[in-house]
């Protein structure tokens, strides 16, 4: 065989496998789409189903023909970052504008089957059902399922919870001794130990509408019934009726907010729906003067937290970076390697332990020292230990960081120094340090923007606290966005709408700040 005809062959070799690579890769992902559209309709998360949509054709259009060559290389990381950064911003937001929470998550029409089939009463003579509880999201959170066998007829229903119960054929499902142990793809069957954990739930919120008199209500585990109601919806008056008292609930607006009321103005259900509620998030933020006041310590500590964190670790790395480039000294890489230890240790393992060493009454630090200084307990202190297990933690970042740095400076600027008549520590401060900081400030505006959002350190080692009396949304060591996270997922109830304007309001700030440190950094440009 011919030069010639080898390279043919190694050509045709070439395109085949490339032809193959490019129908693998498209083919995952057209099935990827597949197996995850149905789902994001069922959840009804359109904004992912315009994104998933969008990004499929996008990767057909450009890797399936030879032509938009540039696109094939910037599409990758274009898409990363409109998913995972653009994204969560606009989403947020997005609902920054909107009273998203607890009692208000879905729709309208979801709140009023909530109402009416949440008010559905047991009779003697109520039909009951095989239940198998399914989740198309998380065991907890749901949203949930409930797959019914009537035991007398051996019908088959799926309802899903806050929708119309719907029946169904044995193909749809796999059905066992009277009960549905297969279901539709995309959804989870709960076990019987997962179902009694989120018992409490499904009671309270959970029912399936048959009709406008009747819903499907859990009973125990594994069965359920279907009761009357006692709270009927009238469309044409869009009001609520109480069966029971004859009272009707119409809507009405609270603190800008819809919900259905009765005759006096007060609420008559917790339920609402999700609205748009304008910039009332943002007014609520900055003219409620409990919040406004408490976002406003929340601010002054989280910047003396990042300013007093980056100051230190940098101060002291700085420090011993010197120390230890001195060639004077002996078994320098040992002494190194010693100081390295702390950021080879997890930092949420460092932060638990640590957490347990400012315990009053049993932590090693009171123990070691013999002093009984109430670590966690009071706010003052709370934040000297917060400060110094930060800085336990990040002075060997800033360690290596100034090690390098110094190395690269040459030697020849020292000894020029010296010629001309400044002394060691002169040097030091007035040639070494501008010249360090011009490699280093941009790192330490980066560790800034880091310390200001640190939600781990003060999470994992106070969790915000102390607390002081009747005060719930912050702590004496709570930064902004541990203040948020309590916002949006404390006990005392989920608001995501104001957290994520409280989370918006922490993004602007960050980067007003961000770009006041980069400005200030431009003045070491001169320096050399």
């Amino acid at each position: 065989m011919s030069a010639q005809q080898q390279s043919a062959q190694r050509e045709r070799s070439t395109t085949l496998t490339g032809i193959l690579v490019k129908v693998i890769l498209l083919g995952t992902v057209l099935a990827s789409a597949l197996y995850i559209l149905p789902v994001l309709f069922a959840l009804k998360l359109w904004t992912w189903v315009a994104i998933v949509i969008a990004t499929t054709v996008a990767i057909f259009v450009l890797y399936s023909t030879k032509r938009f060559i540039p696109g094939k290389y910037l599409f990758p990381g274009t898409a990363l970052l409109v998913i995972f950064l653009i994204s969560p911003i606009l989403l947020t937001v997005t609902y920054s504008f909107t009273n998203f929470g607890d009692g208000s998550r879905g729709t309208k029409e979801q709140a009023i089957t909530a109402i009416t089939g949440n008010s559905v009463q047991q009779a003697a003579d109520s039909p009951r059902y095989n239940l198998t509880v399914a989740t198309k999201g998380s065991t907890e959170a749901g949203p949930f399922v409930f797959y019914l066998v009537d035991p007398k007829t051996e019908q088959l229903f799926r309802g899903e919870v806050g929708e119309k119960l719907e029946p169904i054929t044995a193909s749809d499902v796999k059905v066992e001794n009277n009960r549905i142990v297969g279901v539709e793809k995309g959804e989870k069957i709960l076990t019987p130990r997962e179902v009694n954990s989120i018992y409490q739930t499904l009671q309270n919120d959970a029912s399936v509408e048959v009709n406008e008199n009747t819903a499907i209500r859990p009973l125990g585990t594994n069965q359920a019934f279907a009761g009357t109601k006692s709270l009927v919806y009238d469309k044409d008056t869009d009001s609520i009726k109480n069966l029971t008292n004859g009272e009707v609930y119409k809507v009405g607006k609270i603190d800008g907010q819809e919900y259905f009321v009765k005759a006096d103005g007060s609420r008559a259900f917790a339920q609402s729906w999700l609205q748009n509620v304008g910039f009332d998030n943002y007014k609520r933020l900055f003219t409620n003067s409990a919040i406004g006041g408490q976002f406003l310590k929340a601010f002054a500590w989280t910047l003396v937290f990042a300013f007093g964190s980056v100051f230190l670790t940098f101060v002291l790395g700085l420090f011993l970076a010197l120390v230890l480039n001195d060639e004077r000294i002996k078994g320098r890489r040992l002494y190194r390697s010693f100081l390295l230890l702390p950021y080879a240790v997890p930092g949420f393992i460092a932060l638990l332990v640590w957490s347990s060493f400012y315990n009053r009454d049993f932590g090693l630090i009171n123990q070691v020292t013999h002093l009984n200084i109430n670590w966690l307990g009071d706010p003052t202190w709370a934040k000297v230990a917060v400060l110094l297990t930060n800085l336990w933690m990040g002075f060997p970042y800033m360690f290596i960081v100034c090690t390098g740095a110094l190395q690269s400076i040459p030697n020849d600027v020292r000894e020029a120094a010296r010629i001309d008549g400044a002394s060691r520590f002169q040097t030091t401060v007035k040639v070494i340090t501008p010249l360090l900081l011009v490699s280093v400030a941009p790192l330490l505006v980066a560790s800034f923007a880091f310390n200001f959002n640190n939600f781990n350190a003060i999470k994992l080692l106070t969790d915000g606290g102390p607390f002081p009396p009747g005060e719930y949304v912050r702590g004496g060591t709570d930064i902004l966005i541990s203040m948020i996270y309590r916002i949006a997922f404390g006990g005392s109830g989920q608001d995501f709408g104001f957290a994520a304007a409280v989370s918006v309001a922490l993004f602007v700030l960050t980067g007003v700040l961000a770009a006041m440190q980069f400005r200030l950094t431009k003045t070491l440009e001169d320096v050399n």
